[in-house]
């Protein structure tokens, strides 16, 4: 295994990969599956800092509300974007574990105040999910 990567390299750059950095936390699980980590280690590792993450960005998005919530119900658009995300917020929660629109819908599951550990159930388990499928699929 290189040095400097390990479990807390998995969870550093699963952790970024939940931001808005373009990074894949699929390519680095399976660099670390490649340099010999054990399946159920690489899993974890990647899992808790994928989860951590989307945790710290629905976070944002409920601190982001009390900034903005004035200026988005004073306007049409942004009465809208509440609106749909109210209504479909579950549902779009469905879509969080894909890359590039799965990281602002777990903001936005914060903005307008999903049930937190709904939240965490969906959003989370879908990640899970995710990085579980790759590590089977690499037969660890």
């Amino acid at each position: 295994m290189p040095d400097g990567f390990g479990p807390a390299g998995l969870f550093f750059s699963a952790f970024l990969a939940a931001t808005v950095l373009p990074f894949s936390s699929e390519a680095a699980l399976a660099a670390a599956l490649a340099a010999g980590m054990d399946g159920t280690t690489a899993l974890l590792s990647a899992s808790a800092g994928n989860v951590l993450a989307v945790v710290v960005n629905y976070a944002l998005g409920y601190w982001l509300y009390e900034k903005i919530h004035a200026k988005l119900e004073k306007s049409r658009t942004g009465r809208k974007s509440l609106e749909w995300g109210h209504r479909y917020g579950y549902g779009a929660l469905l879509l969080s574990w894909l890359p590039v629109i799965g990281d602002p819908i777990t903001l936005v599951a914060g903005l307008v105040r999903l049930n937190f550990w709904g939240f965490v159930l969906i959003a989370g388990g879908l990640r899970v999910l995710r990085y579980w499928l790759i590590v089977a699929a690499a037969g660890a």
